[in-house]
């Protein structure tokens, strides 16, 4: 076969990569790291024993809805950033709303709170505990994600990465919202969020080995 018909049949391939081909790609490891990240919580830290006492509260739902949004919003970063060629994503500005909201409930919390209350509040009874379990516990997430990028085809490594840490963090964080009885805006807007903060960190800073392809 002579070059130039090569190029004309390679021209009229119009085959097209299936549009829900990245999410699908994606989907399956993720949700074997967070089946694992689950397991592993369970085994190592155990389920909250007043957890059908706890659903019934607003701090609860405050700290699930705010890790699954930050989740939500970094499936969307990885899966556009797989894609060789796509926009940029602009879902990295949706971070900016949950954490703001829950910012602004904690302040408010603070502010409204006797000053002897502050520090219960800010530091509870696990703060020196909660960011390094979240981080422990967003490791098979990670690492479910990274293995999900790899099937792809990103570009922005270092991005990638940061937003495979991100979900990471923000899954990691909802699982260990099973155990954890701090349910505290202030807690959560403080500690919950440094744990998502450096799991991404720690993505961004193995982006370009880990998804080189």
């Amino acid at each position: 076969m002579k070059t130039a018909e090569l190029i004309a049949r390679l021209a009229s391939d119009d085959t097209r990569t299936p549009r829900y081909g990245a999410p699908k790609d994606l989907l399956g490891p993720l949700a074997v790291g967070c089946a694992v990240s689950f397991l592993a919580m369970w085994a190592w830290l155990g389920i909250r024993p007043d957890l059908g006492d706890a659903i019934h509260t607003f701090g609860y739902w405050i700290k699930f809805a705010y890790t699954l949004s930050l989740a939500a919003i970094g499936f969307r970063l990885i899966e556009r950033l797989g894609r060789p060629g796509a926009d940029g994503p602009r879902a990295q500005w949706l971070l900016v709303v949950p954490v703001a909201i829950v910012v602004a409930l904690a302040i408010g919390r603070l502010a409204g709170a006797p000053p002897t209350a502050r520090a219960h509040l800010l530091f509870g009874a696990s703060s020196n505990v909660c960011p390094w379990r979240i981080i422990a516990l967003s490791l098979p997430i990670f690492a479910g994600a990274g293995f999900g990028l790899r099937r792809l085809a990103p570009t922005r490594l270092v991005a990638a990465g940061v937003a495979a840490g991100l979900l990471a963090g923000a899954a990691g964080a909802w699982v260990y919202a099973f155990h954890c009885d701090e349910s505290t805006t202030p807690f959560i807007a403080v500690w919950y969020t440094l744990g998502i903060a450096v799991v991404g960190a720690i993505g961004g800073a193995l982006g370009n080995w880990l998804l080189r392809w």
